[in-house]
């Protein structure tokens, strides 16, 4: 069915030498007439340089790499091959979920195959382009009998998608728990913000800051001065401390609570400018200038000089005033080998798989810095010291995770104490998520025992320390945020209508049968010459689907009806991926696409000629219309059925 053989034409981006070529890239953001997901489409094709070696050198190859690629399937063509290459690749060895790929034959009309459409799912368009390129290279290499370093195209892919959009590791995992529940989520560009959900259903936010959230109480977690004060006020065990402003006020303030002491700017958040376990005052004018220059910018220097509690670095999550998760955090550290320095043994454990420093990494780089410099001069040591066989060290005081430090998933080991503590915390906060971090030596113990402090609270917690801790079970928890806003995936949708084709006046005439049954419904419509709410004509700019994706983002819409024409799902394809009624017109076999992402059980009346088909929760109904009966009258019924 596929390619095998060169074509006599003029290459397109081959270059010379060159056995294939790959052109005329196109990317959907949704269902497209190639693939029912958002995807990078091109054609594939083989030059007549010469012929590329057998397709079973090629599986061999690969599969040095991936040992699935020869034990899944078999491959009927070098497409085939490139396009299920693309997708292993595609996943950059962040476990990414995109898997869905195609391959369809491009005739002419000679029916003679010319070239194929490979289609790869995608979210990022730079990410899947650059994969596309990275296996084309591959595949020359192996042609010329060259070795090829996959894994450093998989590494600069790996920073692409860590700075686009969806890069962010709690980003991802939102995203990646919205496919997995069915619920729509796609990017707001102009707002720099996830959608998830269509219409009045939706929630949008950034990753776990939502539009739910209290802008107050998220402003109040970062004013620490004032927080520990509220906190204190309720009952809840804060260290006692003083805000200062010079080093003379955070000496005095050090003498006066008694070393060791904790420091750190007002207002912050991730640990930066943290200090902890300052015992000295030379050490305290380290870590004040380390908080000052951590301070923000716009706000005037305040800095907290507060007493160290002793014990391990524990983040509890709530979401929804609800306990959810705990991890234990630990600073970085290394083991002697007897041979090594200190800094050989970074260098050993940044270049270890699981310290990746991707979106899905358990672990990141061990960051060097004068902060680490210092502790280990504390303890005796410098970057060259050479540490004796398993001997443990420490490389810096705070458990930054950022920084390399380690996490260890201690949900099982919270006392019930300490599980209300944090629910108790969370409920005075209108806050979907909210990450308190706490100092103790024991979570298994109540903190009414002592040795217990609150260090701080953050709202907009990161959560993939839960997700994938490097000790431990991992916690679903990005499936139990969105589950505060949908039970199921019918909570995320909102009632979409689809055509193939509909004028104006016929798409204001079911507006109107829709708003007399349903008068406080505000309806979207959309199609090639026109964009309503209700019978109000909305002017908006930008292409088709950006006009669709701005109905979908308003928060009072209770339904959506679109045009989705052979000509537009060609070139943008469709930005919705389900519908709950299709009507087609004499639909060509791209407009078939519309009726194939449906939801369950939902209705699909097709016209062909004057040949009427309803299916409707698994009963298909066929007939002819009658000689001057409207078709209107008949999708009119359906859609009065179902709404």
């Amino acid at each position: 069915m596929v390619l095998n053989e060169s074509i006599d034409a003029t290459p397109v981006n081959a270059r010379a030498t060159d056995r294939f070529d790959l052109f005329d890239f196109k990317h959907y953001a949704g269902p497209n007439p190639y693939l029912e997901r958002g995807a990078l489409v091109f054609n594939f094709a083989l030059t007549d340089y010469d012929d590329p070696p057998p397709l079973k050198d090629f599986i061999e190859i690969i599969a040095e790499r991936y040992p699935h690629i020869q034990q899944d399937t078999t491959y009927d063509s070098y497409a085939h091959l490139f396009a299920r290459t693309a997708i292993e690749v595609g996943k950059l060895d962040m476990e990414l979920h995109m898997d869905r790929w195609s391959v369809t034959a491009e005739t002419t009309h000679a029916e003679t195959i010319h070239t194929v459409k490979i289609a790869i799912e995608s979210i990022h368009e730079a990410t899947s382009h650059g994969v596309a390129y990275a296996v084309w290279d591959w595949f020359e290499s192996i042609c010329r009998e060259q070795s090829f370093q996959i894994q450093n195209q998989i590494e600069l892919l790996q920073t692409r998608f860590r700075r686009s959009v969806y890069g962010g590791p709690t980003v991802y995992a939102l995203l990646q728990s919205a496919n997995k529940k069915g619920i729509p989520a796609f990017y707001l560009a102009d707002e720099g913000l996830m959608q998830y959900g269509y219409g009045r259903k939706q929630v949008r936010g950034v990753a776990t800051t939502f539009n739910h959230d209290s802008h107050l109480d998220s402003d109040f977690t970062t004013r620490k001065d004032d927080c520990k004060a509220f906190l204190h006020t309720l009952g809840f065990p804060v260290p006692i401390g003083d805000i200062v402003i010079t080093l003379d006020e955070a000496l005095n303030s050090a003498q006066k609570i008694g070393y060791p002491v904790a420091v750190k700017p007002v207002v912050g958040h991730k640990g930066i400018g943290v200090t902890a376990e300052v015992q000295t005052d030379e050490d305290l004018s380290f870590a004040f200038d380390r908080a000052v220059e951590a301070h923000v910018e716009d706000q005037r220097v305040r800095i907290i000089v507060e007493k160290h509690v002793s014990g391990s670095d524990f983040r509890l999550l709530c979401v929804d005033g609800k306990f959810v998760a705990a991890t234990e955090r630990r600073p970085a550290s290394v083991i002697g080998d007897g041979q090594s320095t200190i800094d050989e043994l970074i260098q050993q454990e940044n270049a270890k798989p699981e310290r990746r420093d991707t979106p899905t990494s358990a672990l990141g780089k061990i960051v060097e810095d004068e902060a680490m410099d210092r502790y280990l001069e504390e303890q005796g040591l410098t970057l060259d010291s050479v540490l004796d066989p398993d001997e443990l060290i420490y490389l810096r005081k705070v458990a930054n995770l950022s920084s390399g430090g380690v996490s260890i998933d201690a949900t099982s080991r919270v006392h019930p104490d300490n599980i209300i503590l944090a629910q108790d915390i969370a409920q005075h906060f209108q806050l979907v998520c909210l990450g308190i971090d706490i100092l103790t030596a024991d979570i298994s113990r109540s903190w009414k025992e002592g040795n217990f402090g609150i260090v701080e609270i953050n709202s907009a917690p990161g959560v993939y320390m839960h997700l994938r801790p490097a000790v431990g079970e991992r916690v679903e928890v990005t499936d139990r945020i969105l589950e505060t806003f949908f039970t199921s995936e019918d909570d995320a949708r909102i009632p979409i209508i689809s055509f193939n084709y509909i004028t104006v006046e016929e798409l204001q005439e079911l507006i109107d049968q829709i708003t007399m049954k349903h008068p406080t419904w505000v309806v979207g419509a959309a199609c090639r010459d026109a964009v309503f709410i209700n019978r109000s004509e909305k002017y908006m700019v930008g292409d088709y689907n950006t006009k669709i994706q701005s109905l979908l983002r308003n928060p009072k819409l209770d339904l959506l009806i679109a045009e989705y024409p052979h000509s537009i799902l060609e070139e943008s394809g469709c930005f919705y991926d389900l519908s709950d009624i299709v009507v087609l017109d004499n639909p060509t076999e791209t407009e078939m696409m519309l009726a194939r992402n449906i939801r369950d059980d939902e209705t699909i009346v097709i016209k062909q000629d004057n040949l009427i088909s309803i299916r409707s929760h698994g009963l298909i109904d066929r007939y002819e219309l009658g000689e001057h009966e409207p078709f209107k009258r008949v999708y009119w019924k359906q859609i009065a059925a179902i709404l």
